[in-house]
């Protein structure tokens, strides 16, 4: 983003709401972003809309496809979102509420929480009775096991690996193919699953909620092509699905409300337009014309459109912007020169301008500059800022760091990015070249990211990704990013950065030993400074999560637990009549 686009966004949004500097000048800044009050903000834990009536089509406005859809892959927080609120059931999830209520962990196949015992390291959960699939088949606790196994397949990489870093005896397990199973999952009957774990994990049930927990039935496995027909165990079943261009979701008639506390299935019909420009959703959702009244966007706002939005007090009433509780990051692959110095990625640290890229992102209406790893939730609401580099970066100290390590002119390299973070790329691209680093941009369609960033050996040296926790808990954040023992050379997640630091991975497990959850919080706050003195990669920003809806949608808001993502166990319409579709 150049000067004069940043220049421009702020002068506007500041006069039209008279809040004073947005964010293009340095400065201390409130909790929000804001000297006063965020409009961006205004709905937080609030429903808009009201209450939905049963009935209609809901339109689901994107630019692209999912990454995404069989449960033993889906690991990224707005799929996760869509196929658990709507397609299939996990043992656990998160209540259907906006605000903290939304991060209650709540029973969804299981009767319960599950139960520990064994110190922890065994848990029994039991499915609740008249759980059917789209053909009227029952649920069963095999299912669940089944699709467990099936996602150390390593043709179904890209799922949440809680079971492969757990499980007892999952070492080396490449699935159930050919007619291997795990002993440390047990099921003694149709409704009983037990699990037993190489370690004490007393957040295991948390670990259930992700989408590796959902039932896939052994005769419907269709190996990778079942991320195009995953078999329905939610309200809704794919009725067609054209990849790129449209998924349409109709009742599952064997889909039994009693069952199910969570999911309100208001819409009849559910439609999913994708291949569509970025620029013209947000326009279509601003002006709710016709049809796009009955419609949401699946992305969120660009940057650019805030001007539009923020100023305009009638569509402000229909903004959700929950903090997406990720922390965007610049990840460097330590195992390559000449990010193999911890200089050179010092060097890094102190060249970003983080305020530049804040104001690519939208500005501070939308963004937090990042201090920090994890997110403030996991450090009680702030992030602390240890290393006390300015918000524009040190382009002086950056320097001296590249003369230490040998590079007194800089260097060249590449970074990869999915399209929609194209401007802050160039953000960034903008910041380390005043140092002398200069960056080649490598943009890659948001449904083939993952997969490109996880090919350890043909990636580029530089990537621009993020990490969510998956619960409240460090957890579930450092260890997954910053793990060297689970780094895949082709599925790789989290550890962009390739990081193999033996004192970082004995002080994680140390951690994980620690039975008082208030002191393993506070070393994993602890763990996060000593990981960002060493630099694998750059914290950024974290954003918001910004959705304009339609003028007759009803029951909206940001789920806090998936990123700030419309929850659709509960969106629905002011007027069915009104749909189209």
């Amino acid at each position: 983003m150049n000067k004069r686009t940043c220049t421009v966004l702020a002068t506007a949004v500041a006069v039209a709401l008279t809040l004073g500097t947005t964010g293009c000048s340095s400065g201390k800044r409130s909790s929000d972003g804001r000297k006063g009050k965020n409009p961006a903000t205004a709905n937080l834990g609030a429903v808009i809309g009201g209450t939905p009536k049963k009935g209609g089509t809901l339109t689901v406005l994107s630019h692209q496809d999912f990454t995404h859809l069989d449960p033993a892959r889906n690991w990224t927080m707005s799929d996760m979102e869509f196929g658990t609120r709507l397609l299939y059931r996990t043992l656990v999830t998160y209540k259907a509420a906006p605000g903290a209520e939304g991060g209650e962990l709540v029973p969804d196949l299981a009767t319960d929480l599950g139960t520990p015992s064994n110190g922890a390291k065994t848990w029994t959960f039991r499915l609740k009775k008249g759980i059917r699939y789209e053909d009227g088949t029952p649920v069963t606790a095999q299912d669940v096991k089944y699709n467990v196994e099936r996602s150390f397949s390593p043709d179904l990489y890209g799922g949440a690996d809680y079971a492969a870093r757990y499980l007892k005896g999952a070492e080396g397990y490449r699935g159930p193919a050919d007619g291997e199973h795990l002993d440390s999952i047990k099921t003694p009957d149709d409704r009983t699953i037990v699990f037993e774990l190489r370690k004490p994990f007393a957040e295991f049930a948390n670990a259930t909620v992700m989408p590796t927990f959902a039932p896939v039935p052994k005769k419907r496995d269709t190996g990778p092509r079942y991320d195009s027909r995953p078999f329905s165990s939610g309200p809704y079943k794919i009725q067609t699905y054209q990849r790129n261009k449209k998924l349409v979701l109709v009742r599952n008639p064997h889909w039994d409300p009693k069952t199910d506390g969570i999911r309100k299935a208001y819409p009849d019909k559910l439609v999913m337009v994708m291949g569509l420009k970025h620029n013209q959703i947000d326009d279509r959702m601003i002006a709710s014309q016709g049809a796009d009244a009955s419609a949401v966007s699946w992305y969120a706002l660009r940057p650019e459109s805030g001007v539009k939005v923020l100023p305009n007090a009638a569509v402000r009433k229909r903004l959700l912007a929950e903090s997406t509780n990720c922390t965007d990051m610049v990840q460097m692959h330590t195992g390559r020169a000449p990010f193999d110095d911890m200089k050179v990625r010092q060097a890094v640290q102190y060249a970003l301008d983080k305020e530049i890229v804040v104001n690519s992102s939208g500005g501070p209406a939308f963004n937090n500059a990042s201090t920090a790893y994890m997110p403030a939730t996991l450090f009680d609401g702030k992030q602390p800022d240890t290393l006390k580099i300015p918000v524009t970066g040190d382009v002086d100290k950056a320097k001296e760091l590249l003369k230490q390590a040998g590079k007194p002119g800089g260097f060249t390299t590449k970074m990869t990015v999915s399209n929609g973070d194209k401007g802050r790329a160039e953000a960034i691209q903008q910041a380390l070249g005043k140092a002398g680093i200069k960056v080649t941009i490598e943009t890659v369609d948001p449904a083939a990211f993952y997969t490109t960033i996880g090919d350890t050996t043909n990636r580029t040296d530089m990537v621009y990704t993020g990490w969510c926790p998956d619960y409240p808990s460090g957890s579930t954040f450092l260890p997954f990013v910053f793990d060297g023992r689970h780094i895949k050379e082709k599925g790789n997640t989290g550890n962009h950065s390739l990081f193999r630091d033996k004192a970082t991975m004995r002080r994680m497990d140390e951690i994980a030993a620690m039975t008082d959850a208030g002191k393993a919080a506070e070393a994993w706050r602890e763990l996060d400074g000593e990981i960002l003195a060493k630099a694998p990669a750059v914290p950024v920003l974290v954003r918001r999560w910004p959705l304009v809806v339609g003028t007759n949608i009803a029951g909206a808001y940001g789920q806090t637990s998936f990123g700030g993502q419309l929850d659709y166990a509960s969106v629905g319409l002011k007027d069915p009549s009104k749909s189209e579709g």
